[in-house]
């Protein structure tokens, strides 16, 4: 009961039934429920809004009108749906669907509202901004707390050492003074909702000068870390001895030019005349000359009682007691000693004794070329010319959300004439 102000406005007092009371044959129902229904893991659209009430022919078309807007396994679980059902025609008959709402995607809402003819679909696009998040500065006492201090997630700057870890030394290639460049992925909605994506640049810059571009690309239908010349990012133990394809493995062999069976305690890779010999990983020359049916022959010592040997090069690139890192170049292929034609014999020892070198995996490098190189180089580009924290500065073509106007503004408008 609410008692007038010349009564004193008591409120809240209970009154008991007078017999002008008469009791209801039948509760009235609620002209229409609104409720929010979650996707869960695993779960189906169409069994969520039967779950929620919705009759299951009006579940399967809706499902139907969506799955048309939007791929149905695109929809992530949690995904809050808004629903409005409304009065039904008998209580022994479900509440017909009135309205759904609910965000499809990052840059889409998606809404089903009934009219004369049924359920209509309703596509709300939201505006998106892609541009990646550039984050820079110096690396000073500690580059992981540097990179930290200027906004980069922590997962991003763990990404980020393991990638330059595979171009410099961290503990000993990087200085103070040198410059870090990381950029992410980014996407904000103009509802404000933010996505941080993972890292797809990685640099160090020197005094202006660029020591690691490396730059996350997709080819093959793989993704790998490839530097700004296009060559791929390293794995694996040993590095490839030579580009050429692998002609005769390890084991016993029938010998090409000596005719009977002996062991073959290396591989060969075929090769042109004059393509380049590298070693599979950093080491020491212990043998650069000639040696036997070898014919040119060099020989590296390895950390972990490791060694490689290569034979029938055409020219010896390396001389003695020469420390070669993985990768450089210490010979030419070619076809000396007992060799039927151009093409490198390689070796691996352990403990002084020949090994099978495919036991131990070689490191895959790709590299790019032709047009997918210009699109690369392209990209890299595109994404060095990203301002540091452009990504975050206001969203331009925002949609601006008038606020409602107030009655009282509404009625002091002067009258049109």
């Amino acid at each position: 009961m609410i008692a007038p102000l010349a009564y004193g406005s008591d409120t809240g007092i209970r009154m008991a039934a007078t017999d002008a009371v008469r009791p209801l044959a039948e509760s009235p129902e609620r002209p229409s429920i609104e409720l929010v229904a979650t996707l869960g893991r695993g779960d189906s659209l169409r069994r969520v809004l039967q779950r929620a009430g919705v009759a299951s022919d009006e579940a399967a078309q809706a499902n139907d009108l969506i799955s048309r807007a939007v791929p149905l396994g695109d929809i992530k679980p949690g995904t809050k749906i808004d629903v409005i059902l409304g009065r039904r025609p008998a209580k022994n008959q479900a509440r017909p669907l009135d309205q759904l709402a609910f965000r499809a995607r990052f840059d889409l809402n998606l809404e089903i509202l009934r009219d004369s003819s049924g359920l209509k679909l309703n596509r709300k696009p939201i505006l998106v901004d892609d541009t990646p998040l550039r984050i820079r500065g110096t690396v000073g006492s500690s580059l992981y707390r540097s990179a930290r201090a200027a906004g980069a997630p922590a997962d991003a700057v763990q990404k980020y050492l393991q990638v330059i870890g595979s171009k410099l030394s961290v503990s000993r290639d990087i200085r103070a003074t040198d410059e870090f460049d990381i950029i992410l992925s980014y996407r904000r909605a103009e509802t404000g909702e933010v996505e941080v994506g993972d890292l797809i640049y990685a640099g160090l810059d020197r005094g202006g000068k660029p020591q690691a571009q490396m730059l996350k690309w997709q080819s093959g239908g793989r993704t790998n870390w490839f530097e700004a010349s296009g060559v791929g990012q390293s794995s694996g133990e040993l590095a490839r001895p030579t580009n050429g394809r692998i002609t005769s493995g390890y084991g016993m062999r029938r010998h090409p030019i000596l005719r009977y069976k002996r062991m073959h305690s290396g591989l060969d890779f075929g090769g042109g005349y004059g393509a380049p010999i590298y070693a599979v990983t950093d080491g020491t020359v212990t043998y650069a000359g000639r040696k036997g049916g070898f014919g040119n022959y060099v020989k590296l010592r390895h950390s972990g009682g490791l060694a490689s040997g290569y034979a029938h090069m055409s020219r010896i690139a390396v001389s003695n007691g020469r420390q070669v890192r993985r990768g450089q170049i210490i010979g030419y292929i070619g076809s000396t000693g007992l060799s039927t034609g151009p093409h490198l014999h390689y070796e691996l020892y352990r403990g002084g004794r020949a090994i099978n070198p495919q036991s131990v995996k070689f490191v895959e490098r790709a590299q790019l070329g032709g047009r997918e190189l210009r699109r690369f180089k392209g990209e890299l580009q595109k994404l060095q010319q990203v301002a540091p924290g452009a990504a975050l500065a206001p969203l331009k073509s925002a949609s601006v959300q008038s606020e409602p106007e107030r009655e009282i503004n509404r009625l002091n408008k002067p009258l049109k004439s």
